[in-house]
């Protein structure tokens, strides 16, 4: 689809991994997978033919927690679409330690930051030439306010200050949504990796895949220009 600059519009599906600021959990994940508008059906219609392959129903909830043993030939082949698929793109930030974080001699409040990291995360998939809709999974700590916050931060960061490029945020549940699901499988391995989780032989089998389908360790920053699968390692001070 065209937007009113000449451009597609471009899905963006959002997640986070312990954002919280006192859940005593010191690495924290932000993460979106995006893909054109015209194919998010066509690939959402892919992904559910691939739980139907593997004997899962059609609302299976993909769920980087849920991952276990009997399901592990079933994730295997879900990231391997995600790599094979070229019209969908992965950026992550790792915040390595959220305890260094000191809001008060910032003038801010976490969630100050937290819109500012929002954009740190979303800024290297933003083209002018292109339109936006920002899909995040749903969160008791995101309501309405927050949204609409984070949106108009957004928008001014790129002074895109009549929503003409980043036209729509919106939350929505992760149910709704096999693209938003394949963003909370990425993060959640990036986040287990990084905090230096053993306990799940599934889980590392497939952060070993991960790695080796993006030739990223998931420890450093990519490429800023790495388009496919495109990962910050946040190294700002205290404020953000």
């Amino acid at each position: 689809m065209i937007g009113e600059g000449g451009g597609e519009i471009i899905n963006v599906y959002c997640d986070e991994s312990c954002h919280l600021e006192n859940d005593h959990i010191q690495t924290m994940v932000l993460g979106a997978v995006s893909c054109p508008q015209l194919k998010a059906r066509e690939i959402s219609i892919q992904i559910k033919g691939i739980k139907e392959k593997f004997g899962l129903p059609s609302s299976f909830e993909i769920k980087w927690t849920k991952i276990s043993e009997g399901q592990l030939p079933f994730y295997r082949h879900l990231i391997d679409y995600f790599f094979d698929e070229d019209k969908l793109c992965f950026r992550g930030l790792i915040i390595p330690n959220k305890k260094v974080l000191d809001h008060d001699s910032f003038g801010q409040t976490h969630d100050d930051w937290y819109y500012k990291i929002y954009f740190q995360m979303l800024k290297a998939i933003f083209d002018e030439d292109d339109r936006y809709r920002i899909y995040i999974d749903i969160k008791d700590t995101l309501g309405a306010y927050k949204i609409e916050k984070l949106h108009d931060v957004l928008c001014s960061n790129i002074y895109d200050f009549n929503k003409k490029i980043i036209e729509r945020l919106q939350q929505i549940h992760s149910h709704e949504s096999s693209v938003l699901q394949i963003t909370d499988l990425l993060i959640g391995a990036i986040g287990y990796h990084n905090r230096g989780l053993q306990g799940s032989r599934a889980k590392l089998e497939l952060i070993k895949l991960i790695q080796r389908r993006s030739g990223y360790c998931l420890e450093r920053s990519t490429l800023l220009r790495a388009n496919k699968f495109n990962l910050l390692r946040w190294k700002g001070e205290a404020h953000g």
